[in-house]
């Protein structure tokens, strides 16, 4: 995220690195990086650094009947598996947490906040955004996710539920569009744009929810997934390329790790089945894809009906808004069908 938060003391996140790290920082800078979870880089001063990252537990729910202790357990889950992937099956492109010294991967910080604590890794991302700078590189991670997929660790993740998120919220925005949304500047910007895509929105639910039928009903194809492994969450290190951020790892399809690159190059396909020895499902190609496209809608769209301000986060969940919420453009192909 851009923007620190202004209700977690930096008090509060040294006093944890020391408790449960040992770890005494003589600095902690904000990093404003990646778009989701909070950032900073602590250094002690024989210049040892840790890259601390905390989760605001109330944006990873997933329904309103849902709570911070189940997205807390969710994560905990997600970054033991990340450990054990690096620890027992020996993936060393794996950016494991650095366990606290009571072995916990995930700390509580304050009621709404957790915390996970990685080594300070030194190099740079593989490519601009999302896609990889050279078909090498492509091959590479082709490589690592069918090495990802094929690892059975002792700790796993949870298995993906196939439900689209926050989809009671996205009802009653559907449901609202007639009402003003004056919670914050972009409240009716959200509202107006929601009701200009509402019945292509409506289309893509459905559509969703039935590919989500098909694909939930192959549990034999479920293996451990990262959830985001572009070349955004690929780092370039002296020791070789590294997958991080692993907060959103599920045992899942394999075409959830495939999708999105695919989007970029289609050849990835047939080389992950080529090392892998596993068929791609279109449909859950096609699942996932949906799948990202209202996870991110959905979200922006709680954020614009909630208090808000106009911050440079709030900005930046504007522009991916404006470009998810765009379903007839996104998914011609349903529109060319009938209903």
């Amino acid at each position: 995220m851009f923007t620190q938060p202004s209700d977690l003391p930096e008090e509060t996140l040294r006093a944890a690195l020391a408790d449960g790290w040992r770890f005494g920082p003589a600095a902690l800078s904000y990093q404003p990086v990646g778009f989701g979870s909070h950032h900073w880089l602590a250094t002690d001063s024989g210049g040892g650094r840790l890259f601390a990252t905390v989760d605001d537990l109330a944006a990873k729910l997933t329904s309103r009947t849902d709570s911070t202790d189940a997205a807390f357990g969710r994560l905990d889950r997600a970054f033991a598996a990340a450990l054990s992937l690096r620890r027992d099956c020996g993936l060393r492109f794996v950016a494991a947490p650095l366990p606290a010294r009571d072995g916990q991967v995930l700390v509580r910080l304050q009621d709404g906040y957790s915390l996970v604590v990685h080594r300070y890794l030194d190099g740079e991302p593989e490519g601009a955004g999302r896609g990889f700078r050279s078909p090498a590189e492509r091959e590479a991670q082709v490589q690592m996710l069918a090495a990802l997929h094929g690892a059975r660790p002792a700790a796993l993740p949870l298995t993906d539920d196939f439900a689209v998120p926050n989809r009671d919220e996205l009802a009653a925005a559907l449901r609202q569009t007639g009402q003003p949304w004056t919670a914050g500047p972009y409240g009716e910007r959200a509202r107006n744009l929601l009701a200009a895509h509402a019945a292509g929105l409506a289309r893509l639910l459905a559509a969703c929810e039935q590919l989500a039928s098909r694909v939930a009903g192959r549990p034999d194809r479920m293996v451990v997934t990262h959830g985001e492994p572009g070349a955004h969450n690929t780092m370039r290190t002296p020791a070789g390329p590294v997958l991080v951020d692993w907060d959103s790892a599920l045992l899942a399809a394999p075409e959830r790790d495939l999708w999105d690159l695919a989007q970029h190059d289609r050849s990835v396909l047939p080389a992950y089945s080529a090392v892998s020895g596993t068929a791609i499902d279109e449909d859950a190609l096609a699942f996932y894809r949906m799948w990202y496209d209202l996870f991110e809608i959905a979200g922006y769209l709680r954020l614009f009906r909630e208090r808000h301000n106009d911050t440079a986060d709030a900005a930046e969940s504007w522009r991916n808004l404006v470009e998810f919420l765009r379903p007839a453009a996104r998914w011609p192909e349903l529109f060319l069908a009938p209903p």
